[in-house]
């Protein structure tokens, strides 16, 4: 059966939490199966990733962290409703109830934000080519809107729309990540709104939360690929991203953003992702399927403005959010 026509760009995030893991994605990079990194500006190896970006000519983004580790930005320096008593960051889902109460202060996430873009242009010497959110943060109610202004504040247009298709039909997946990815989407689907409004693009489908550390192989990825592009016209031009966390595993006490490495990138998944992604068959699967690898900065020059698959796709998931 005829399919769309897919242009992929693969993400390897985390870029500058460690050493190891900064390795391995150097190196799926050199063997063409990732496209694009996400920096995390206050990790411990913010700067060796920034000259290996520089050297490879990788493409790099910034992995806009509000959850884990220490602020850029003036919280640093003394209290603030985004750190907790001991001056780190609340947590992947401390943060997420504090916003839900009601307790982080917006603004403070605006000067973290632009603090970390500014960080990122004194390491890089440009400005990022897509700016996503570490633990997708970026999508929180509130936090998506004042997201949304900085990025168009500062001329970035590119950022990720973390919708996958049928998550919550992957049985392989424990029950903590099938019921984060539904809370995932009703955010991400609220902050539709909000993005269009500042004028952020973003690509037609995002995969790769079914497909995480010791889930994914090259089958899953194409069956992501395929649920993803379901009622997508055959002969459409649909662009797609597919969010990886490849890397040789963190060996403490190297590696995070100011607390040491969590168990995350300690996990021998990192490894198995490396392997996936760097392997014959998966790229192998993925030219068969005509699937054609690129960057967003390929993307920004060759796709329309406002393409069909990009439009049905935002119908798909669209929740009502004011503009």
């Amino acid at each position: 059966m005829a399919r769309p026509r897919v242009r992929l760009v693969v993400t390897a995030d985390d870029f500058g939490y460690c050493p190891r893991r900064d390795e391995g994605i150097v190196e799926a990079f050199l063997a063409g199966a990732v496209t694009s990194v996400s920096l995390l500006v206050n990790g411990s190896a913010a700067g060796s990733a920034a000259e290996l970006a520089r050297r490879h000519r990788i493409p790099t983004g910034l992995h806009a962290n509000l959850s884990e580790g220490r602020p850029v930005g003036p919280a640093r320096h003394g209290a603030s409703s985004l750190i907790g008593s001991e001056g780190f960051f609340l947590g992947k889902m401390g943060f997420r109830r504090a916003v839900a109460a009601g307790e982080v202060i917006l603004s403070q996430v605006r000067e973290e934000l632009e603090a970390q873009l500014s960080r990122f242009r004194e390491l890089l010497g440009r400005d990022p080519t897509h700016v996503d959110g570490h633990q997708h943060v970026h999508v929180l109610p509130g936090v998506c809107r004042v997201f949304a202004q900085a990025l168009q504040a500062c001329g970035v247009r590119f950022t990720r729309l973390p919708l996958e298709r049928g998550v919550d039909g992957c049985a392989w997946l424990e029950a903590p990540a099938r019921d984060f990815a539904g809370a995932l989407e009703q955010d991400a689907s609220a902050a539709i709104g909000p993005f269009v409004h500042h004028g952020l693009r973003w690509t037609d489908v995002f995969v790769g939360l079914s497909t995480c550390g010791r889930h994914m192989s090259a089958h899953r990825v194409m069956e992501a690929l395929t649920r993803a592009l379901e009622g997508m016209p055959a002969g459409q031009a649909v662009t797609a991203e597919l969010m990886v966390h490849p890397g040789y595993p963190s060996v403490p006490p190297v590696g995070g953003c100011g607390e040491g490495p969590d168990a995350f990138s300690c996990s021998s998944d990192r490894l198995h992702e490396l392997r996936v992604l760097t392997a014959p068959v998966l790229q192998a699967q993925l030219a068969r399927d005509g699937v054609q690898l690129c960057t967003l900065e390929d993307l920004d020059c060759k796709r329309p403005a406002e393409g069909s698959a990009s439009k049905a796709t935002r119908e798909a998931f669209l929740e009502p959010s004011p503009p």
